[in-house]
This record gives structure tokens, C-alpha cells and sequence, in this order.
């Protein structure tokens, strides 16, 4: 049977299907409707049908999405109301949809959620660095603080910085999938090659040539529901491959 990208009713029919297998206690507000209303989006370039397909089944649980993001994180920002942050936060995330590439280990929800996030507290660090007042975050020690391992400085002189990047995500994908790693390992290992498949969107805020370790590290701890001591923990294996890079590079 051919499917016809622009019919919405495919969203209704494909969600049926998915959770045919399955019982749901409590109904999410964006679930696998709203994952397949994602994939349509991208699916259809008739600008009638993505309209559509946002008012119908994408608008209110982004909506919903942002404002509990700014709500559980506190992100508010300076000089502006909450309606003003969440319209702008929507805005920008509109900017990235068309960059998410759906695949059976990436959501929809977690790639909006990474982006909103980091977004709001890029802006946030700009508008207090006005004020000279840094963010702080819970259970952050300061030796993690002015850890080489969440700061990367780039040298343009030297290599591009696109080429390190891309480095590193292949020996990652290797490390992976070759080391014996434990549990925790491989949740950041994961986590972090998603990170930076996906640095050009997630760090877009960033306004000077430094990864924002604060952003990094909130995310990784989004992404793992691991505590900071066992992402330093883990993060030591990783660092050694990064390390061994960076000096193949310069030899």
C-alpha cells in the first residue's frame, strides 16, 4: 500500500496501530501521535499540509513542552515575561524542526527538548554575563566547574573544528561498540555521540568559541538520569580517547 505523505489522517491510522499491543495508565501529551505527526511534518514539502499537520497535532504539545521546561528549570529570563520567553523559545525551536532526522533510537520529544533547553540557558548566560552573575547549578562541584573534560577550546589557526568533531564521533562510534564498557559507560558514551552528531543545532546558542560546559553537562545528565559523580566517573575513559585524538592531530 503506498502512504500518502500529506494525509494527516495516516498520523490517526499509524498511531492506532502502535498502540494496538499496548496499554497506557496515563495519556502523554506528546506520545506516538505526535511522534508520527513529526515524521509527516518532514515527510510533506506542500507548506499547506505542514501548517496543517502543526495546528492539528503539533502546536499544543509543543506549547505544553516549553512551558513545563521553563516552569522545572527555573529558566526564565532577564526583562522579558513568561509569555514572551515561550513565544521566543517556539520560534527558535521552528528554526530546527526540519533538522531532526528521525531514526528508531531518536525521538522527537527528547531532540525538541535537548534544543528548548539548551536554547534558554545560552540565552540566559548571555543576558547575565550583562550583570557579571554566572548560573548556578545543584550538586555541580567546582573542580567539575573548571574541569578540562566540559570545555573545549577551539584554536582556528590550527584545524577546523568541524574536522576534530567528526574525529572523534567516528573513534566514539568505534570505542563503543568495540570496548567492554559497563552500564554506566555506555549511557554516556550514547549520549555523548548524540551530543555532538547533533552540536551544530544543540550549541547554535552559544555566542563565543567555548562549549558551554554548563549546557553540556545538564544535558548528559537529562539524557543518562545519571548524578555528576558517576558522569566524572565514567567520563575518564572518554576523556583518555579524546586526548589520544587531539595528539594524533597535532603530530
Amino acid at each position: 500500500m503506498v502512504v500518502n505523505p500529506t494525509d494527516t489522517s495516516n498520523i490517526n491510522e499509524t498511531t492506532a496501530q502502535n498502540k494496538k499491543s499496548r496499554k497506557s495508565k496515563t495519556e502523554n501529551y506528546f506520545d506516538v501521535r505526535e511522534e508520527n505527526a513529526v515524521r509527516m511534518y518532514l515527510v510533506t514539502d506542500c507548506e499547506y499540509e505542514k501548517n496543517k499537520i502543526y495546528n492539528e497535532f503539533l502546536r499544543g504539545p509543543l506549547d505544553k513542552m516549553i512551558s513545563s521546561i521553563i516552569r522545572r528549570y527555573k529558566l526564565y529570563r532577564k526583562d522579558m515575561d513568561f509569555i514572551e520567553i515561550h513565544a521566543d523559545t517556539h520560534s527558535f525551536l521552528m528554526t530546527k524542526i526540519d533538522k531532526f532526522r528521525p531514526s528508531e533510537n531518536k525521538k522527537a520529544y527528547s531532540y525538541f527538548g535537548t534544543i528548548c533547553k539548551n536554547y534558554l540557558m545560552g540565552q540566559i548566560i548571555k543576558d547575565q554575563k550583562e550583570t557579571n552573575r554566572k548560573i548556578s547549578y545543584e550538586d555541580i562541584s567546582s573542580d567539575l566547574e573548571e574541569s578540562y573534560s566540559f570545555s573545549y577550546r577551539i584554536d582556528e589557526d590550527i584545524v577546523e573544528t568541524d574536522y576534530i568533531i567528526n574525529k572523534f564521533i567516528s573513534r566514539l562510534r568505534e570505542y563503543i561498540e568495540e570496548e567492554n564498557l559497563n552500564d554506566t559507560e555506555l549511557k554516556l558514551g550514547m549520549s555523548l555521540l548524540e551530543l555532538f552528531e547533533n552540536h551544530d543545532e544543540i550549541f547554535s546558542s552559544a555566542d563565543n568559541n567555548k562549549f558551554n560546559k554548563n549546557i553540556i553537562l545538564l544535558s548528559l545528565r537529562e539524557m543518562t538520569n545519571l548524578s555528576t559523580k558517576e558522569i566524572r566517573i565514567s567520563l575518564k575513559k572518554y576523556k583518555k580517547l579524546y586526548l589520544s585524538i587531539l595528539s594524533e592531530i597535532h603530530k
